[in-house]
């Protein structure tokens, strides 16, 4: 094929082949197909059997969290000390016929198996640091049927109180482009799961909360933009407070 031929008739370079995981980001996971949806129910029960045993986890307001967003789409926001909380959030909804979308750096899409992983669970990646309205409108249009977007605003785990947080304020435009509310919530007992040193996880109790929604009206503030601010400032205030009142109910957790 000639270089000509390679480009469109206006003389513009070759559309990117779009990525065939996209019917997943897209639509609605209850549309997956069959197979898809039979492995992640299996998955998920062997999962829920073994986290139980494994890290005794119990979540705090989880019933007026379950009644909130049966049929309504919230974000929820999370502080991040390991790969455990977004399992136990994912697996306690999935018990209760309710399904959450983890929102995921792109660079996990590293390989084949976690391409093909996280597609399958729901997950939506993000490009950090750029304007990614793909992840953007991805998240608007789940939200909009009514699924759950799961965000750590933090980035990455944060494994020591002295770690520097660096929060990515992006959970507030989803929220406000799909007209919800944030959920904020919390873990503690997790950050010791895999110690320094080691590759397989240990048996601990694992703690977590979900607080009362927060909406854009409740934040007496007018303006978009100092909506999505007040927004931010607010959810990462109520997730550090859950937080500390977990470690108060739970001494020696962090």
């Amino acid at each position: 094929m000639s270089e000509e031929s390679s480009k469109t008739s206006t003389g513009s370079a070759p559309r990117r082949a779009e990525d065939p995981r996209a019917r997943y980001f897209d639509n609605a996971m209850s549309t997956f197909p069959l197979l898809d949806r039979a492995l992640y129910d299996i998955a998920a029960a062997v999962v829920l059997v073994l986290s139980k045993l494994m890290w005794r986890w119990s979540f705090e307001g989880q019933r007026e969290f379950l009644d909130h967003v049966r049929g309504h789409g919230s974000v929820v926001v999370m502080n991040h000390v390991s790969m455990v909380e977004p399992i136990l959030l994912v697996i306690m909804m999935w018990s209760h016929h309710l399904r959450i979308r983890p929102v995921y750096k792109a660079e996990f899409d590293s390989t084949a198996i976690s391409r093909w992983v996280f597609s399958r669970v729901g997950g939506i990646p993000v490009h950090r640091g750029t304007a990614d309205l793909k992840a953007v409108r991805r998240a608007q249009h789940a939200l909009e049927r009514g699924e759950c977007i799961l965000i750590f605003p933090e980035g990455t785990r944060i494994k020591t109180d002295d770690q520097p947080v660096e929060i990515h304020g992006g959970f507030s435009l989803m929220a406000q482009v799909a007209k919800t509310d944030v959920v904020p919530g919390a873990v503690v007992g997790a950050r010791d799961v895999t110690p320094k040193g080691h590759h397989v996880p240990r048996p601990l109790t694992v703690y977590l909360a979900l607080g009362e929604p927060i909406t854009f009206d409740g934040l007496g503030v007018e303006g978009r933009k100092a909506q999505l601010s007040a927004m931010e400032r607010v959810s990462m205030e109520r997730v550090y407070a859950l937080r500390a009142h977990l470690r108060e109910e739970h001494p020696g957790k962090v």
